[in-house]
C-alpha cells in the first residue's frame, strides 16, 4: 500500500567500482559486493535503517523520521567501516555517501507478480544529484540532528551541504 512518509534517505556508492569490475573476476567482485552488502545491513540496522535496494555497487537507505540523528550517525560509521574494509582488501574504491531529509512515497513497485518496497519523490531524487566526492548532508537533513551530532560537520558551498570536519572542501 503506497504511502506518503517523511524520513532520511541516504545512499552509498562506491568510487571507481567500473575501474575495478574490470581488474577482478565477477566471482570476486560478488564476494566483495555480499560482504560490503552485509556490512551496510549490519550498521543501519540499529538505527532503523532499512536497505530499500542494491544497485550494482550502490544502496539506496531509509530511515524513519525518528531516526534521523541516529541515522546520519550509523552513515558516519559506514563511511569509516566500509571504507576500512574496502582498504584491507586491497580495492582502491571508496564511498560517496549523500544523504537528504523531505517527503516522498513509499510502497511496493515492481511487476504485477515482484513487487518490491520502494521510494519515489523529489527528496529521492535531490538526493541522488548531490555533487559531492565524499560525505554529503543537505540542510533539511542537518536540522534534524541533535545538536552534538551537528559538531561533526561544518558547512560546505555552493551549493549549501554539510561535510565531516575532517573533510577537505573540494569544489
Amino acid at each position: 500500500m503506497l504511502r506518503r512518509i517523511q524520513g532520511l534517505v541516504a545512499c552509498s556508492d562506491l568510487t571507481g567500482y567500473a575501474k575495478l569490475a574490470g581488474k577482478k573476476t565477477e566471482e570476486e567482485i560478488f564476494e566483495l559486493l555480499s560482504d560490503y552488502y552485509e556490512l551496510v545491513g549490519d550498521v543501519i540496522a540499529p538505527a532503523q535503517g532499512k536497505v530499500i535496494k542494491y544497485m550494482g555497487d550502490a544502496a539506496l537507505i531509509l530511515f524513519p523520521e525518528e531516526m534521523a540523528d541516529a541515522g546520519v550517525r550509523a552513515m558516519l560509521d559506514l563511511l569509516g567501516r566500509g571504507d576500512r574494509l574496502l582498504s584491507d582488501r586491497g580495492v582502491a574504491c571508496r564511498q560517496h555517501i549523500r544523504i537528504h531529509f523531505g517527503p516522498m512515497c513509499v510502497g511496493p513497485l515492481g511487476t504485477r507478480d515482484d513487487k518490491r518496497m520502494d521510494i519515489i519523490g523529489s527528496t529521492v531524487n535531490t538526493m541522488f544529484m548531490l555533487k559531492s566526492t565524499g560525505f554529503a548532508l543537505t540542510p533539511e537533513a542537518f536540522r534534524k540532528l541533535a545538536p552534538e551530532t551537528r559538531k561533526f560537520f561544518k558547512k560546505h558551498t555552493p551549493p549549501v551541504f554539510y561535510i565531516p570536519t575532517e573533510q577537505a572542501h573540494r569544489d
